[in-house]
């Protein structure tokens, strides 16, 4: 099992090889809690033509939490207030955890594609390390107050522990406003099935709320002038979690950045509308090789 380690930390990654010809490979990095599962169905339409690497970010899956032992003993309030003001994550700590991986991977040129606060931190890798090739970045935002916030109404679902739930019903209960109703309806068996992965390999409610304040506390919208690589920006129109004014916002201050917006789509629109997405990144990039 590839594990990169930084500050003591252990951060776990797949590498899945081919026999290639000279391509940078693609790099996923997955939303706020998220495990590896979320980019399955890009990493299968990559995987023919690129070498793949997906890391599990800090506090998921099998990369070490990293968080001091006494905050995951503390009463959830608490422990959610000390974290978000002293002792969560930073988006720089998770973009140098990237970096380890790639660095321990022999890793010099790569494509990177983020998803939400995978996004994030691909933003300040790609601004702060020199092996970014590409940047593929799915709805997500460039922080700071001129961003469009997440809707009030959806931070509380995200969080929110309905009375009497058991574990599936609050991750089921937490995940609604990511899909589409309708997606959902028509999907029950792949909701399900989602719900296992989830179990598997989600961060626990301590990393995850680390991975909040990390959130919370990102902001480069003053420094996107600087970034010099060729970015794809992929977002639905019905986005719930992440509005797609962002993305906007995002094609404004990227140089070198085209914009691709999926009509309808949700904030998991990768899951939903998984072939048009998968077309536009492969064209994307196949262009940059």
């Amino acid at each position: 099992m590839p594990q990169a380690t930084r500050d003591g930390v252990s951060i776990y990654y797949e590498h899945e090889r081919r026999d290639g010809d000279g391509r940078a490979p693609v790099v996923f990095v997955q939303g706020l809690g998220f495990g590896r599962w979320m980019w399955r169905w890009q990493r299968e339409a990559v995987a023919d033509e690129y070498d793949v690497i997906a890391p599990d970010n800090r506090g998921t899956g099998r990369s070490d939490v990293g968080l001091p032992p006494l905050v995951a003993r503390l009463p959830g309030t608490l422990r959610a207030l000390v974290l978000l003001k002293l002792a969560g994550y930073s988006m720089g700590g998770l973009a140098a955890d990237l970096e380890a991986v790639l660095d321990d991977a022999g890793i010099y040129d790569a494509h990177i594609v983020g998803a939400s606060m995978g996004g994030m931190i691909a933003q300040r890798y790609a601004l702060e390390y020199s092996r970014t090739k590409s940047l593929t970045l799915c709805c997500t935002s460039h922080g700071g107050p001129d961003a469009a916030p997440v809707p009030e109404e959806t931070q509380e679902r995200m969080f929110d522990t309905p009375d009497g739930a058991s574990e599936r019903e609050t991750i089921r209960h937490r995940m609604r406003p990511a899909f589409n109703e309708r997606f959902t309806n028509r999907n029950p068996h792949l909701m399900d099935r989602l719900i296992e992965w989830r179990l598997e390999q989600d961060a626990g409610a301590p990393a995850r709320e680390a991975q909040a304040a990390a959130v919370q506390n990102f902001d480069v919208s003053d420094r996107l002038d600087g970034l010099r690589v060729p970015t794809l920006l992929l977002h639905g129109t019905d986005d719930q979690v992440v509005p797609v004014e962002n993305a906007r916002l995002l094609e404004e201050k990227i140089s070198d950045s085209r914009l691709e917006l999926v009509e309808g789509g949700s904030h998991l629109f990768f899951i939903e509308d998984d072939e048009l997405v998968n077309e536009h990144l492969l064209a994307f990039l196949d262009e940059q090789e």
